[in-house]
């Protein structure tokens, strides 16, 4: 008899041996979703293997008792997928091989609906009981006349034009005279949305050079294609690289990935990919509903669509045929989970194109230290887009000093930035504003005592809304009324200080009568159409100034966007983080490409206190070389990635002391596997200190091996017996030590 491995749903990190009964023999195998006996109830499970013994007495293991043969399997580069990110991530397999599926296919809740239509099975017949009924029974020969006019019709349209056909349906089925064929009917997403096909266009000598590199690369390394690093100034025309390798990879008759950092971006990307794909695009990210989120994985795993887009757990479409992954923006944040398993999706899709021997292009006008560093190393293939698609100009790029332009009377907004904003709406010309913080102010403080609003959970000022006249803790999601008197003392003299988007978004509309403003923001994009509505506007002029954080500055293409005012340009730079110019840069070129994408030319001022900090001063120049020689220098020197692998593990309780010495016994026991050349700094307070009432505390690494240290991690996470008052997480690779 076969012995199934299986991982139960509970995070244990271990595998348990089950028999597999003679009549479950030909439909287990690894992925397969079984019911298994666990203690005094049953557990869902998936097999990861199945194997002729086991390390256990087989008298004593139990059988498996049910199999969901109608549950999509999971593959096995995927189970193999799974196992690497729980071994490289410090997290429980089982919560790996979670994320690999989609809640609304891996509960098996939603199901994909059935179409069914309707065909005449024998025109004699139906003739003739339309001739001996016509009188008695109306209704049944109106729908047999209506499905001999109309094969193939639905049972919905029926439904549409008779009154509760079904049961009629169902007798002229039985009696032969109707034949019923049974389809699925996917919830579409794209319902109602028109795409019109367009005919690819010239590629410039760049883009056609870099074409053929990885065109050549596929076609003599078909088994190990690699990964490409692809960066290309921002208007250079990299998407249109992505659409001729995914032509050449369909043809091939393979499957592909394409991943974006924003479900805002998603949108325009699915539109330009799918009016060369069509049908073939299907679309992935959480913004989808339960049901679309499940059809549309389904299609996938059905072979109906053959390019996947969408955010992070795109990353996991069930494809069999992988032949390319795109991960477009690499550089972004966001492809960081910040749950368990806190996996990067640029890195694990370098991973998984490994596994599936499939090629990987990585993107950014701003790339990754890490990506570009692998690049000068040799590891991944380097090209490079130096011009903008049509020789377009670089916007002209203006610093202005707040420091000068604040003696002279200007504030949020300088004279400069106010003339430009000006000028563009006389032209008919659209503008972004850029500040990477939400809300009207960031801290309410009384001038009588000095109290300050702050989050009694955490260790945060709250943030100040004008508009539904509350204070919010971005942190834990605290919301209180703001109170019109100090709570302290008494006093009315409360001020605002500090900047968000809602601030800028009121002052444009107090500074600029008439004009359309729209802001885009984590407040303002709670709905799943949010996005597309606002950038949808906005491309067809609707809105005039466009306000945002972050969001804006990612891959949006808008030609008629000549002007980009950044505000407070160096908020990036207090952050306390050794990418906090990194980030800078990145935030600044990436926002700066936004102005200029059509004919007429474009300008970017850029508002800071801190005019002199290289990652500003090269930005202005677009000059990305030249920031990564000066920060590699820097990361040399203090042992920083890329030149190290870093690993952080937090710690979060209500009791300070007791998080202090738990973090020191976890460092007696991983002592013994640090070797010389690895770092170790802590436990000290994480940047933020104190969220929902809860310390947290930090231990870092900086070091090249860390394979054993991650076992031991494990096995103290999931293995030995702790104190449960305490959360500990590790987080490999991380990329933001705040949280």
């Amino acid at each position: 008899m076969k012995i199934a491995r299986v991982m139960v749903n509970l995070s244990l990190d271990r595998v348990f041996d089950y028999l597999i009964p003679d009549k479950f023999a030909a439909i287990v195998s690894p992925g397969a979703k079984v019911e298994v006996p666990f203690g005094r109830s049953s557990r869902k499970a998936f097999v990861v293997a199945v194997r002729d013994d086991s390390s256990y007495p087989l008298h004593k293991l139990k059988e498996i008792s049910d199999v969901f043969e109608e549950h999509p399997k999971i593959s096995s580069n995927l189970l193999r997928l799974g196992e690497w990110m729980a071994d490289y991530y410090c997290c429980a397999r089982e919560l790996a091989v979670k994320t690999l599926l989609p809640s609304p296919v891996r509960t098996g809740k939603i199901k994909t609906r059935k179409k069914k239509r309707y065909y005449i099975a024998d025109m004699k017949a139906a003739e003739d009981f339309i001739f001996k009924n016509e009188r008695k029974k109306k209704i049944q020969c109106a729908i047999i006349k209506r499905i001999a006019s109309e094969p193939g019709v639905s049972d919905e349209s029926l439904a549409n034009s008779f009154k509760n056909p079904r049961a009629l349906l169902s007798r002229l089925v039985a009696g032969a005279l109707a034949r019923e064929e049974s389809s699925d009917s996917y919830r579409d997403p794209f319902e109602g949305v028109q795409t019109i096909r367009k005919p690819p266009p010239e590629l410039t000598d760049e883009q056609r050079k870099v074409v053929e590199d990885i065109f050549s690369h596929l076609d003599s390394s078909p088994e190990n294609p690699g990964t490409f690093l692809l960066h290309g100034v921002t208007g250079s025309g990299k998407t249109e690289i992505y659409l001729r390798v995914l032509r050449k990879i369909l043809d091939q008759g393979r499957e592909a990935i394409v991943l974006v950092p924003e479900i805002a971006l998603t949108p325009q990307t699915t539109e330009r990919f799918r009016s060369r794909f069509g049908d073939e695009v299907s679309v992935l990210h959480s913004a989808l509903s339960d049901g679309e989120r499940h059809d549309e994985w389904m299609r996938i795993h059905k072979g109906k669509a053959r390019i996947a887009i969408g955010a992070r757990s795109a990353l996991f479409a069930p494809f069999r045929k992988l032949g390319a992954i795109i991960v477009d923006e690499e550089h972004e944040p966001s492809y960081k989970q910040e749950e368990s398993p806190r996996y990067n999706a640029r890195d694990v899709a370098v991973m998984r194109g490994h596994i599936e021997k499939a090629l990987v292009i990585l993107g950014s006008a701003t790339p990754s230290l890490e990506s570009y560093h692998n690049a000068m190393t040799g590891k991944y293939r380097l090209c490079e887009l130096t011009r903008r698609v049509d020789d377009r100009l670089m916007p002209q790029v203006r610093i202005l000093d707040m420091r000068i332009e604040s003696k002279a009377g200007g504030r949020l907004f300088s004279k400069p930035l106010m003339d430009a904003i000006g000028q563009r709406l006389s032209a008919g010309e659209q503008t972004m504003i850029f500040l990477n913080r939400k809300g009207f102010a960031t801290n309410m403080t009384c001038l009588a005592c000095g109290w300050t609003a702050e989050c009694g959970q955490c260790s945060v000022s709250y943030t100040y809304h004008k508009e539904r006249q509350s204070l919010s803790c971005h942190l834990c999601g605290d919301i209180i009324p703001a109170p019109s008197f100090c709570p302290s003392c008494g006093d009315r003299q409360i001020r605002f200080s500090g900047v968000g988007t809602e601030k800028i978004e009121m002052l444009c509309k107090a500074l600029f009568k008439g004009a359309s403003v729209a802001r885009m923001d984590a407040e303002t994009m709670t709905g799943r159409d949010n996005y597309e509505k606002v950038l949808s506007s906005f491309r067809t002029g609707k809105i005039q100034i466009l306000v945002g954080t972050q969001m804006i500055a990612k891959g949006l293409d808008f030609p008629n966007v000549t002007l980009v005012g950044i505000v407070c340009a160096d908020l990036s730079l207090r952050i306390p983080d050794f990418r906090s110019e990194e980030r800078t840069f990145q935030l600044l070129t990436q926002v700066a490409g936004r102005a200029g994408r059509g004919e007429r030319p474009g300008e970017v001022i850029i508002q800071t206190y801190s005019p002199s900090n290289p990652a500003i001063q090269f930005a202005v120049k677009h000059d990305f070389k030249s920031f990564y020689e000066y920060e590699i220098g820097l990361r040399k020197s203090f042992l920083y990635p890329p030149l190290t692998h870093m690993l952080a593990i937090h710690l979060r309780g209500e009791n300070e002391d007791a998080i202090v010495a738990e973090g020191d016994r976890i460092l007696q026991e991983l002592k013994p596997l640090i070797s010389s050349e690895t770092r170790v700094s802590g436990p000290t307070p994480s940047p933020t200190p104190k969220i929902k009432g809860k310390f947290r505390y930090i231990i870092i690494l900086r070091g090249s091996k860390f394979a054993e240290i991650k076992r031991k991690i494990k096995s103290l996470l999931y293995a030995q017996k702790r104190d449960k008052n305490i959360e500990i997480h590790a987080d490999a690779d991380p990329v933001n030590l705040g949280r």
